[in-house]
C-alpha cells in the first residue's frame, strides 16, 4: 500500500514523468555531473542513456541525420538553437510540465534565438578568453588576443576546434561582430587567423583542460569553465578576457522533433532547472547558471568570481553568438581550408 500511495504521489509531482523508463541525453563532454544523473534516476525511476559530443556541429550533423530521432535532450548553444528551429528538427515545449522553469532570470529569456523560449531552456553560459602557463611562457600581453601570435608559443599553442569561436577572434581583430554575414568581411577574418598557423600545435574542445595540465600546450584560448577546473589544478595557470572582447555563449536544453521519450524528456529538464541541482553544476564546472534561484545558494567566492560570472565590463564588450543564417557556409569554407592548412 505504501509503494502504491508513493507512486500516486509521484505522478500527481508537476514536471516528473511516471517511475520507470529511460531517457536519451546527447551533451557536451563532461556538463553533468554523473552524481546529478545517478539523483535523476534515483527521484524519478527514469534510466539516463547519456552520450556526448563535442561540438555544435557534430551534435547538429547527428540529430539532422537520424531526422530528430534516437535522442530525447540535446544541448545546443544559442545559434544551433535558431538553426535547429529553423529546420523543424525541433518540438516545442510543454511550459506545464517545467515548473522549475520559473527559476530562471528573465534577462536570459525570451532571445532572438528562441523568442519566448517556445523550443529551449538556458543551462548554462560562459565564453572564451586567453590562458597561460607561466612557467612556460611569460604573461606580458596576453590581455588581448593579439598575444596568440607571440614568438614564444610557437608549436605550443591550442586553439578550440570550434569554427565559430576561432574565426571569431580574426572578426574581433578587425573590428567587426562575432556574428558577421558579410562574406568579404570573414574572409578577412581567416586571413588573419590564418598568420597564426605555425604557432597552432592542437586543436581540441573536447577536453582542452587537459591539454594545458599536461604541459602539452603553454597557452591559447579557452572556455572559462574549462579554465575555473585546471586553475583549480595548477596554480601556474592565468587566465584572462581579452580586451577585444570574449566569445559568449548560451548552452541550452532542447527535445529533438522525434524524441521517443517526451515526458522523461520534461522530467529531466525540470530537474536541471531545479536550484540545488542548476547550483550543483556551476560548483562543478566553472560555468554561469541563468538560475537565479541557483545563483542564492552560491558561496560569495563563487558570486563574484569574474572566472565564473563574466564582469559586466566583460559583457559590455562581447557579443553571444547568433545564427548567421547561409553565412555558415563561408565560415564552414575557411574553417576547413584553416584546418587543411590552406
Amino acid at each position: 500500500m505504501k509503494k502504491l500511495l508513493l507512486a500516486l504521489c509521484l505522478a500527481l509531482l508537476p514536471g516528473l514523468a511516471s517511475a520507470g523508463g529511460e531517457v536519451y541525453v546527447y551533451n557536451w563532454t563532461e556538463y553533468v555531473p554523473e552524481a546529478v544523473l545517478n539523483q535523476f534516476t534515483e527521484e524519478t525511476g527514469i534510466k539516463v542513456i547519456y552520450t556526448t559530443y563535442d561540438s555544435n556541429e557534430a551534435m547538429y550533423a547527428k540529430v539532422k541525420l537520424l531526422g530528430g530521432e534516437g535522442y530525447d535532450v540535446v544541448v545546443p548553444s544559442t545559434y544551433f538553437v535558431n538553426k535547429m528551429r529553423r529546420e523543424g528538427l525541433l518540438l516545442p515545449l510543454d511550459r506545464s510540465k517545467l515548473p522549475s522553469f520559473a527559476n530562471l532570470d528573465t534577462k536570459f529569456l525570451n532571445k532572438p534565438y528562441d523568442p519566448d523560449n517556445e523550443y529551449s531552456v538556458p543551462y548554462l553560459w560562459g565564453g572564451s578568453g586567453i590562458i597561460a602557463n607561466t612557467e612556460m611562457v611569460s604573461a606580458e600581453g596576453m590581455d588581448s588576443w593579439r598575444w596568440l601570435w607571440s614568438p614564444q608559443l610557437k608549436g605550443k599553442l591550442l586553439l578550440q576546434d570550434d569554427l565559430r569561436d576561432v574565426l571569431g577572434i580574426g572578426l574581433l581583430l578587425k573590428g567587426y561582430s562575432v556574428n558577421e554575414t558579410d562574406p568579404e568581411h570573414i574572409r578577412e577574418a581567416y586571413e588573419v587567423i590564418k598568420t597564426l598557423a605555425p604557432n597552432v600545435l592542437v586543436y581540441n574542445s573536447d577536453n582542452p583542460k587537459s591539454a594545458y595540465l599536461g604541459g602539452e600546450v603553454a597557452g591559447g584560448m579557452i572556455w572559462n569553465g574549462e579554465a575555473y577546473q585546471a586553475l583549480g589544478e595548477m596554480d601556474t595557470l592565468k587566465f584572462v578576457w581579452a580586451k577585444e572582447g570574449g566569445l559568449l555563449w548560451m548552452d541550452n536544453f532542447v527535445i529533438p522533433k522525434n524524441a521517443k521519450n517526451v515526458d522523461n524528456a520534461h522530467a529531466f529538464i525540470n530537474f536541471m532547472l531545479r536550484p540545488d541541482i542548476a547550483a550543483q553544476c556551476c560548483v562543478e564546472y566553472g560555468y554561469a547558471t541563468p538560475n537565479k534561484a541557483a545563483v542564492k545558494l552560491l558561496s560569495a567566492e563563487l558570486r563574484e568570481s569574474p572566472l565564473i560570472f563574466p564582469p559586466d565590463e566583460v559583457v559590455a564588450r562581447s557579443e553571444f553568438q547568433n545564427d548567421v543564417g547561409e553565412a555558415i557556409l563561408v565560415y564552414e569554407k575557411y574553417w576547413h581550408m584553416l584546418k587543411a592548412g590552406q
